[in-house]
């Protein structure tokens, strides 16, 4: 009888164990899942997203079984970097508006004086014009420069000569011109060149350790690779120098740092960052043939694009697009929250409305997913 009761006994301590054990496992991510399922469907190898909202913060590196190794990541082994790290193009602009403001708010930049007070104009054909550029004009975007004179990666650019393609402030035109432009005087202020004074500024401040305008050593095992949309391997890229318009690289974790330096105005006075995201009064129509709906609700303030949201108010963006690599960040200051994500894919921007609809849950999608694919 006493073997028969201590069996009995053995046997319910495993089924109470057991059912211990199920109860206390943890819950299923409720986003993983889903985040992986988008990125198959847009056929994008990787994606990092980070983001805080409704008290919750989410932290991704999801890869595509469809891209890499299955074998490695069946057996548990990531097929990328970890963290992984990626050009992070346009999103570059940001920072550097950021260090701007910063120096803007110590007195050491005047918004509305002409640039060329503190940097040459050499470059550009009509002198008169560019006499009137101002560090504001450049970060609203209206100095009426192109996006670029020639590729800013080829050896012709740095002495390439810059011609106006609309009168100076006479309307919003997108320009990494004007950044680069800018970048000069910000580097000929501060007598350093801009990865050293974003160091300062930004990067080890807010601890930013992967983040660089330049490449690092770090970056020959940690920068992955991007597609393009044939789904092709382009390569890590290396750009040949820093240059504040597009080539940042970054982790999602790092920059989600920088956002939330910005949601909380770190560095910056509460009039400086007060004028740091007051759009400019006139919005940003992105093809001046094409005036579209979604530009009645974007424009643009010191460097960082905003929308006029009906469900969360006023929204401030930026997008990245070096072709192989696209990435966005929007942050809504009205809920206290950020949502931003890095691709390695010329597919990185089908997946705005997915993305946002998950993890911010809003109701109506943003005027940003026109405003970015819609010609």
């Amino acid at each position: 009888m006493k073997n028969r009761f201590t069996g009995v006994v053995a046997l319910f301590a495993i089924v109470m164990v057991a059912a211990f054990t199920v109860s206390c496992a943890p819950e299923e991510d409720p986003y993983k899942e889903q985040i992986r399922k988008i990125i198959v469907e847009a056929q994008i190898p990787l994606i990092q997203l980070e983001g805080k909202f409704n008290g919750e913060r989410l932290s991704y590196q999801i890869e595509n079984p469809n891209f890499y190794d299955s074998l490695k990541i069946a057996a548990g082994e990531a097929a990328t970097p970890q963290p992984a790290v990626f050009q992070a193009a346009s999103l570059s602009k940001v920072v550097f508006a950021y260090i701007v403001m910063k120096m803007y708010d110590r007195g050491e930049i005047d918004l509305d004086a002409p640039i060329c007070n503190y940097t040459d104009i050499d470059r550009f054909e009509d002198k008169e014009s560019a006499s009137r550029l101002t560090a504001r004009m450049v970060l609203n975007h209206r100095t009426g420069l192109p996006n670029w004179s020639k590729s800013p990666s080829s050896q012709e650019w740095p002495t390439s000569p810059i011609t106006f393609k609309f009168p100076v402030d006479s309307c919003y035109g997108y320009s990494g011109e004007g950044f680069a432009y800018l970048q000069r005087a910000v580097e000929k202020i501060r007598g350093k060149k801009i990865d050293d004074i974003a160091k300062e500024e930004v990067f080890q401040p807010l601890g930013m350790e992967y983040t660089s305008y330049e490449w690092q050593p770090m970056y020959d095992t940690l920068a992955v690779d991007g597609y393009n949309k044939q789904n092709e391997n382009r390569g890590k890229g290396r750009h040949p120098r820093a240059n504040v318009g597009y080539t940042l690289r970054t982790c999602a974790a790092d920059y989600a740092k920088f956002l939330q330096a910005l949601l909380d105005g770190t560095g910056l006075s509460p009039e400086a960052k007060e004028v740091f995201f007051t759009p400019c009064a006139e919005k940003a129509v992105r093809y001046a043939a094409n005036h579209r709906e979604c530009d009645n609700s974007i424009a643009w303030a010191m460097g960082i694009g905003t929308e006029d949201n009906a469900e969360f108010g006023k929204v401030l963006w930026h997008w990245g697009d070096n072709g192989s690599f696209k990435a966005l960040f929007i942050v809504i200051p009205s809920a206290d929250g950020y949502l931003t994500y890095f691709t390695n894919s010329n597919h990185g921007h089908d997946i705005i409305n997915d993305i946002t609809a998950l993890i911010i849950k809003n109701k109506e999608p943003f005027a940003i997913n026109d405003w970015i694919n819609m010609d």
